[in-house]
């Protein structure tokens, strides 16, 4: 994933918000500390962002699209299971990644403390349901637009966010953190309950006119 330097740049000053809300309140913090943080002036933190609160939006955007990412990854042939255990190997992914959930997790806690990370949070929400929808429609070979699919897509990415509210608040309050394991357990579990969709479990494939099989991506590129 390649950003531009406006892109790293709002992400700084993203991490840097996000940190001065943990330690001070949303109300406590002003834009002037945040420009400061990020070694940033004040008037440019107002040409990135509209409001002190829009400043971690691209912190959420972050996690959400590295999401999207992993999403687009999933191959057809393993389940939901498989892939959250390939896609969240603590192993394989980057030290700043999980710096940044750690984050998003501790701001997610806050969530009833301090209103004014809904709009934000939310917006991460919508991005994750575009993109499970895209993931959806190429599983079942089907389109994104569709409203069966966007009706799933919009009841499993609900449930991720209950999810990931119920975890972060249980973890950050009461100290009760869940292994890599349960975690991905707990996701797969909703992602199936609220799936209106068979898109979990591994794609069947088609078959080819010549005996063998074919995916539903292939079977896309053969007809162009």
């Amino acid at each position: 994933m390649s950003r531009t330097v406006a892109e790293d740049a709002h992400i700084n000053v993203a991490r840097c918000a996000a940190r001065l809300f943990l330690e001070k309140g949303v109300a406590e913090t002003s834009g002037d500390e945040i420009a400061e943080a990020a070694g940033i002036s004040r008037r440019t933190l107002w040409r990135y962002f509209r409001t002190k609160e829009s400043c971690i939006e691209p912190l959420f955007a972050l996690t959400s699209q590295r999401f999207a990412e992993k999403l687009a990854k999933w191959p057809l042939e393993i389940s939901v299971e498989r892939f959250l255990e390939i896609a969240y190997d603590f192993s394989e992914i980057h030290t700043r990644e999980i710096e940044d959930g750690k984050l998003v997790v501790h701001l997610i806690a806050r969530l009833d403390e301090e209103p004014a990370l809904l709009e934000p949070f939310f917006m991460a929400t919508r991005m994750t349901e575009i993109a499970m929808a895209r993931v959806i429609a190429f599983r079942l070979d089907m389109s994104p637009t569709e409203f069966e699919v966007r009706l799933c897509a919009a009841a499993v990415a609900a449930a991720m966010r209950v999810i990931d509210e119920t975890i972060s608040r249980a973890a950050v309050k009461y100290g009760q953190i869940p292994t890599v394991e349960e975690t991905n357990d707990r996701l797969a579990q909703a992602i199936r309950r609220a799936s209106t969709l068979p898109f979990c479990d591994p794609v069947t494939p088609r078959p080819r006119r010549d005996g063998s099989e074919i995916f539903p991506a292939e079977r896309e590129r053969s007809d162009t």
